[in-house]
């Protein structure tokens, strides 16, 4: 399955998403510099990713526990999730987020 990353310094990583994992998995184990400083117990806002318009219905909306990490996050958007809870599915192939300036390494 592929993701396709954009990193706020406009440069882009296609990365294979490796099932029973979690899209933020697949980024750290791809190399590309994603903090998740909780490795994706859902502790912290440091996978913040936006969802492109075209998936967020494929991805679904962050629920409420999601959404409490996420106000902590000047760049908080609708489209908003943290990445450790988007599990890597066949029907997301070709996702397409953009990881944002306070989930960088």
């Amino acid at each position: 399955m592929k993701i396709i990353v954009s990193l706020p310094t406009g440069a882009t990583h296609e990365v294979t998403g490796k099932p029973k994992t979690s899209v933020m998995e697949s980024l750290r184990d791809a190399g590309v510099p994603i903090r998740a400083d909780c490795g994706g117990a859902m502790a912290c806002a440091t996978c913040h990713v936006i969802v492109d318009p075209e998936w967020i219905a494929k991805t679904g909306k962050a629920d409420a526990d999601e959404m409490d990490l996420l106000d902590l996050s000047d760049y908080r958007t609708e489209n908003s999730r943290l990445c450790c809870q988007i599990p890597v599915r066949d029907e997301l192939d070709g996702l397409k987020i953009a990881l944002q300036l306070d989930a960088v390494d």
